[in-house]
């Protein structure tokens, strides 16, 4: 499943074909993806202009003038391509080889420009429901998100008083949504490698007793910019075919530190350490034991 910032991508893709144009044809080519669409789908989107094309943590958030709002979420396998003109872009696989078979295109977005925006999505696990500016951001599939980790709410101070007291290991805070919004299990391991923090040290070693944050939190939240930022501008990671908007692949999987590399010498300047895979309810993690306290 895509993470943060294969989202951010796929937006900034997005963005400058779609902002500012009115849609001309909803071509909605079945009743369901991972939930039914909503009723009258296409008519509630057609004629309508793009205003703005945003993303809240892992999903897609497209705003129309007349004020509806569109989410996306591409689930494990969903993927857009642009049409325009001669060119094709496709652009939005992560992990499954799920090539582009029109059968599964299941959503097709005409636009004045003549783009057209093709969803294609052969496992179904993504989804497309709409809102209003006024009331998204308390739709359930929001309303108990955290903060986004690259905007000024995520601190030190921040982490600190959501840390106090909690007894859960240090991975599995950062994974919880209700924390931070739209980290997941790739870059919250490079974010604790780069922190020197280990995965499974306790939550609750981010505060101090009277709620303020340690050195431990007061490293670890540039890390988490700086590991998210680095994959954005990487053009995300390919763990089998990921591809940017321009069809390469994602680079950032050729920086991990300690992603996917059981068994080798960890890459920490002066550490002699190896890096190894254990298992976090149920999701892989890598770190190393001796730079990683």
């Amino acid at each position: 499943m895509p993470e943060l910032p294969e989202v951010e991508i796929v937006r900034r893709g997005l963005e400058p074909v779609m902002l500012g144009q009115r849609l001309i044809g909803v071509d909605q080519r079945r009743a369901d993806l991972r939930f039914p669409f909503p009723e009258d789908f296409p008519a509630r989107l057609m004629g309508r202009t793009i205003a703005s094309v945003s993303r809240r943590a892992k999903y897609l958030v497209i705003t129309l003038c007349d004020g509806t709002v569109l989410i996306m979420h591409l689930g494990m396998s969903g993927r857009f391509t642009i049409e325009h003109g001669t060119q094709t872009i496709a652009f939005g696989d992560y992990v499954y080889n799920t090539g582009a078979d029109a059968k599964h295109d299941h959503v097709v977005f005409t636009l004045a420009n003549g783009a057209r925006i093709v969803y294609n999505d052969p496992r179904r696990f993504g989804f497309m429901v709409l809102s209003t500016v006024g009331e998204w951001t308390a739709h359930p599939l929001f309303a108990d998100l955290g903060v986004e980790p690259l905007g000024n709410e995520l601190s030190a101070t921040y982490l600190a008083r959501k840390a106090q007291g909690k007894r859960s290991d240090l991975k599995s805070f950062l994974l919880d949504q209700r924390v931070v919004a739209g980290l997941g299990n790739i870059y919250v391991s490079e974010a604790l490698h780069q922190a020197a923090l280990s995965p499974r040290r306790v939550a609750g070693s981010l505060s101090r007793a009277d709620g303020a944050p340690t050195l431990r939190a007061e490293r670890l939240v540039p890390e988490i910019r700086k590991v998210l930022r680095a994959a954005i501008d990487a053009g995300g990671s390919s763990l089998k075919d990921y591809r940017q908007t321009d069809g390469s692949s994602g680079g950032f999987q050729n920086e991990f530190a300690v992603y996917g590399r059981d068994g080798e010498p960890c890459q920490r300047p002066g550490c002699t350490g190896t890096i190894h895979r254990t298992v976090q309810a149920q999701r892989a993690t890598y770190a190393c034991g001796n730079c990683q306290r």
